[in-house]
């Protein structure tokens, strides 16, 4: 599922970020690799979500929310 589709609330683990290489090198640069935990603190009205990744809080619109993939926090301890 990707990150998108998430809901508030939610804590989930990165499985791939698959956006433009400089957004994708900047998302890395701010904490979000693969294997990271990413809890969703609110959702906008025009698709931006707030995340919370590491202690920072981000704000990523639609576009590169749909380009991250992510598993349920519960799927991720299911298969490790």
């Amino acid at each position: 599922m990707t990150l998108y589709e998430g809901e508030k609330g939610g804590t989930y683990e990165v499985c791939g970020v698959y956006v433009e290489e400089s957004v994708t090198r900047r998302l890395q640069a701010l904490g979000l690799n693969d294997g990271t935990k990413i809890r969703i603190l609110n959702r906008k009205r025009k698709g931006a979500l707030i995340i919370q990744v590491r202690g920072t809080r981000l704000a990523l619109g639609a576009h590169i929310s749909s380009g991250i993939e992510v598993k349920n926090e519960e799927e991720a301890h299911i298969h490790d």
